[in-house]
């Protein structure tokens, strides 16, 4: 996901993005620990996923603030 992109959505549709990515990234782990993670760089993408939907929510959040 670009970072373009999460910067077009809604702070309620980030918050539902970020749900959805930290499912995904349980799942991944529970893949890996079992041996059936098939795309092993897809854990790293959404771990830098998070983090960018988390930095741009903080960012909105501060300039709603000011």
């Amino acid at each position: 996901m670009k970072a373009a992109d999460v910067r077009a959505l809604s702070v309620d549709q980030l918050n539902d993005e970020l749900a959805k990515l930290k499912k995904e990234q349980f799942n991944l782990r529970f893949q890996g620990a079992t041996g059936q993670l098939e795309k092993t760089s897809r854990v790293q993408e959404v771990r830098r996923d998070i983090a960018r939907i988390k930095t741009i929510a903080r960012q909105k959040a501060a300039v709603a603030k000011a």
